[in-house]
This record gives structure tokens, C-alpha cells and sequence, in this order.
């Protein structure tokens, strides 16, 4: 059963959720984006080494606390590492306010049907039962859609949904994460069948099942508001997907009810070169503008 103070906090404070869950494949983009070159560092120890060392720096940055990012979203092998001396889930709970989530998905599969379905998770099952001992609330799996293929947004969701029950099993709440490409020709149309997809399998579950959403931000401004609006769902929140702070922040905003779960907008300004001071007002600006375009809109 989901830790209930957790629970109130995510279903109810204003604020909104850092990603910090880059995994192998994305790994050497966001070093580079902090000043850290791929000829820095030989082999992926180091290279996880010096990630984990960024979000450390992040984590315990005097802005990233609970005021304002009310969850962090963290990768297999953050979950594992320390922070102010403690596991990092701890330290980020009983420290920041901060709920942990853990990404669970192994990648993606090969496009077919304009969509790209998770891999296989045959060892889910242990890494949820590690995630429960070490104190996460959640965790987050993302699929990405490309076309507005009706039986491939379906195939998407369906998945997400069966690992989703999978997750629930070990009492904790998982973030469904249908990715829509921003690069989509047809993303208008790809949003409205897997608002209609996502409702359907919503309407499914057994009724005190708790859910999150993570989804792209929409071309129509609040046209996930009935599943906002659902009975099964926690909370609902966004990708930046690509764009800029900026763009995002600004995007956002027009969306009622809907929350940042920003990664690369979160980290764009960050640098390794800075010192410590700049590095803390840097996030801190940063986190000030993903919380203000995350808060209730009138």
C-alpha cells in the first residue's frame, strides 16, 4: 500500500516532479548539455559515476526541496546510490520532502505501427520488490508514439496498462508515460485516440486502483481533462519532450490541472564549471519558472 502521507502530497501540493532518470542511451547528451565531454571519462562506470555526482549536486541544492518539486524521478542505479550519506530515496524524503519514483521500462522496441512499445521487463518483478525496501512511492515506464496509428496507440497502451497492474501488485503507483513525439506529423490526431485509449483502460481497473499519468503536452490545451478528472487518477504530468524551458513552461501553462515532470528543461542551465553558488541560483531560477507554469491556473 502506498505510503499515505506520500500519497496526500502527490495528489494534493502544488509543485511539480524532476526527472532525474536518464539511463545508458541518454546518458553522454546530458553530460555533454552540463560541459562534460564523451572524451572525459572512459567506460560506464565513469560515466554513471560522474551522472549520479550531477544529480547529487542538484539534490541537495537548497531550491530542491518539497516546496516546490514535490517527487523526483530517478534512474535504477540513483536509487542505489547515496546522497548526504543516505540512500538516495531516503535522503530525498526524509530530507527534501521529495516522494521518489523509479524508472522501471528497459528501453524501447523497434517501430511498428507508427508506435514504439517497451522492451520486455522479465526482472520487474525484483527491481519492484528492491524499490518497495528502499522506500519508493512510484514508478514511471515510457512508450513513444510517432503516428496517429489507432491500432498502434492502442498496442501502447494496452502494454502500459498490463505492466501497470503488474506495479500496482507491489503497492505502488505507477506513472503510465504514452509519449507523444513533438516531431509528429499527426500529433493533434495521435493525442485525441490515446485520450479515448487511455480512458477506456482507466475505466478497466478495479476501483481502488491509483494511477499517474506523464504525457506530452498537448496541441489543444486541456484536452486530458477528463482524465484528469478520473476517479483512478493521482495526479497528471508533463514531458517537456524536447522543448526548450521556455517553450514548455509557456505550453504548459495553457493546461489546467496538468504538472511539469521535466528532465532536460530542468537541466538545460546547468553547467559543471560553475561554482557552487552559481550553480544553486541557476536551479533555483529554474525551478521557480517549471513551478510557476506547474501551479493552479485560473
Amino acid at each position: 500500500m502506498a505510503d499515505a502521507r506520500m500519497m496526500a502530497q502527490m495528489s494534493g501540493k502544488e509543485g511539480f516532479i524532476a526527472a532525474l532518470d536518464q539511463s545508458g542511451g541518454s546518458t553522454p547528451g546530458a553530460l555533454r548539455l552540463y560541459g562534460i565531454a564523451d572524451s572525459d571519462y572512459d567506460g560506464d562506470e565513469a560515466m554513471f559515476r560522474l551522472m549520479h555526482d550531477m544529480r547529487v549536486r542538484i539534490m541537495t541544492a537548497p531550491a530542491f526541496s518539497g516546496d516546490k518539486v514535490i517527487g523526483a524521478i530517478l534512474f535504477e542505479k540513483t536509487m542505489d546510490g547515496e546522497a548526504g550519506g543516505k540512500p538516495v530515496p531516503t535522503y530525498l524524503w526524509e530530507d527534501r520532502g521529495v516522494i521518489p519514483f523509479l524508472k522501471v521500462d528497459k528501453g524501447l522496441a523497434a517501430e511498428e505501427n507508427g508506435v514504439q512499445v517497451m522492451k520486455p521487463m522479465p526482472d520487474l518483478d525484483a527491481l519492484l520488490e528492491r524499490g518497495v525496501k528502499k522506500g519508493i512511492f512510484g514508478t514511471k515506464m515510457r512508450s513513444v508514439i510517432a503516428q496517429a496509428d489507432k491500432a498502434g496507440i492502442a498496442a501502447v497502451v494496452r502494454q502500459q496498462f498490463e505492466i501497470g497492474r503488474q506495479i500496482l501488485g507491489h503497492g505502488l503507483v505507477p506513472i503510465i508515460e504514452p509519449e507523444v513525439s513533438i516531431k509528429s506529423p499527426t500529433k493533434q490526431e495521435a493525442e485525441a485516440i490515446l485520450r479515448d485509449e487511455i480512458a477506456r483502460e482507466l475505466d478497466a481497473l478495479p476501483a481502488d486502483a491509483k494511477v499517474m499519468l506523464k504525457l506530452t503536452i498537448p496541441t489543444v490545451a486541456d484536452i486530458y481533462q477528463p482524465l484528469i478528472a478520473h476517479k483512478s487518477v493521482v495526479r497528471v504530468v508533463a514531458l517537456s519532450g524536447g522543448y526548450s524551458r521556455a517553450d514548455a513552461c509557456e505550453k504548459l501553462s495553457r493546461n489546467h490541472g496538468i504538472i511539469a515532470s521535466f528532465s532536460r528543461a530542468l537541466t538545460e542551465d546547468l553547467r559543471v564549471t560553475m561554482s557552487d553558488a552559481e550553480f544553486d541560483a541557476s536551479l533555483a531560477r529554474t525551478i521557480g519558472e517549471i513551478y510557476a507554469a506547474s501551479v493552479v491556473k485560473a
